[in-house]
């Protein structure tokens, strides 16, 4: 039976869906496609991009941006911050701390690059060239020589407490502009006749928590990349780092900001007696966490041309008298991409 309520019923209905119809439709806009789920499925997706989800990274978890759905289009992509370093393979099926240490020995005591010309000896002015085992490689190839010679060149030199500057004096005397970041000396200096500064500074691989750093705007310690960017430098030469083992830390900091691209050659004093500060784990993974640092070097370009052992320090690795090692060696490399 067909009562006098269906023509309003119908009419209704019509009005309803002319409604819908006109919320979804825009000029110049086609209807979005209809899927299996009818307008619930497209008013899902609108949803889930307006939450700001994120998907998750490679092997799970949360925290990386959908890849496309952030970035402008036309725009490259910036390159986001790494985290940690990729860690080599293990040396060997076993993960044995002998396996581990058996490589990474052979790796710092075998250089991978020629080096002709080390030193400033042959460019030294004074009467006491500068001391071993500290090394630089003046081959033409890599432009050192010729920076000095046009006094372009610019040192940094990380310290804590050393007294022997013999090193950043011959290089201040033939031409480089030295800077010595060392928080023992009691104040900030310069000695202008030899273009070497003296500042009271700290190098870090992290800068103060911004809390502290409010309570004590001038503390003295510093990542050395916010050290590039208050000085105004954009490269440095020469790094040279003594840091009674914060060296490990320090360069991982190097490698995961891209720092390193900003020097031309390093050369740093390792301590090998104990994994160092922030440096955690059993021996063998602390040995593979080394080794890997420095394999991190390669892939940037770096070659290692100088390898000193001294014969002077305790003969301890990690705390144990293994395979003749010293607990400490003095590593120089040369950037090959350095322009």
């Amino acid at each position: 039976e067909v009562t006098t309520q269906d023509p309003v019923r119908n009419a209704l209905f019509l009005a309803m869906w002319l409604f819908d119809s006109a919320r979804l439709w825009r000029p110049g806009r086609r209807a979005p496609p209809r899927g299996p789920s009818g307008l619930g499925f497209y008013r899902r997706q609108v949803t889930y991009v307006r939450s700001g989800r994120r998907a998750p990274p490679e092997g799970g978890g949360s925290g990386t941006p959908e890849p496309g759905c952030c970035a402008p289009r036309g725009r490259p992509r910036r390159k986001g911050p790494r985290w940690r370093i990729d860690l080599q393979p293990w040396a060997g099926p076993a993960q044995s701390l002998e396996e581990e240490v058996l490589r990474f020995l052979r790796y710092i005591s075998t250089p991978q690059i020629a080096c002709n010309h080390m030193s400033t000896d042959s460019l030294a002015t004074d009467s006491s060239p500068a001391k071993k085992p500290w090394s630089v490689c003046l081959d033409d190839r890599f432009g050192l020589a010729h920076q000095i010679r046009n006094k372009q060149c610019r040192l940094y030199s990380l310290g804590l407490g050393s007294d022997d500057t013999q090193f950043e004096v011959s290089m201040a005397n033939n031409g480089c502009e030295v800077h010595r970041f060392d928080p023992s000396v009691k104040s900030a200096h310069i000695l202008g006749s030899q273009r070497l500064w003296y500042h009271r500074l700290s190098i870090d691989w992290r800068d103060p928590h911004p809390a502290v750093a409010a309570q004590k705007p001038h503390s003295n310690t510093r990542k050395l990349g916010t050290i590039l960017n208050e000085f105004g430098h954009h490269k440095i030469d020469v790094l040279k780092a003594d840091l009674e083992s914060a060296e490990w830390k320090v360069l991982e900091n190097l490698i995961l900001e891209d720092v390193l691209e900003q020097i031309g050659q390093l050369t740093f004093e390792i301590h090998l007696h104990w994994p160092g500060f922030e440096v955690s784990g059993s021996d063998s993974s602390v040995v593979r966490f080394w080794y890997s640092l420095l394999k991190e070097l390669e892939l940037k370009g770096f070659r290692l041309f100088h390898s000193y052992k001294d014969l002077s320090k305790p003969q301890l690795f990690l705390k144990k008298d293994i395979f003749n090692a010293s607990s400490c060696y003095t590593l120089s490399w040369v950037n090959t991409r350095w322009t």
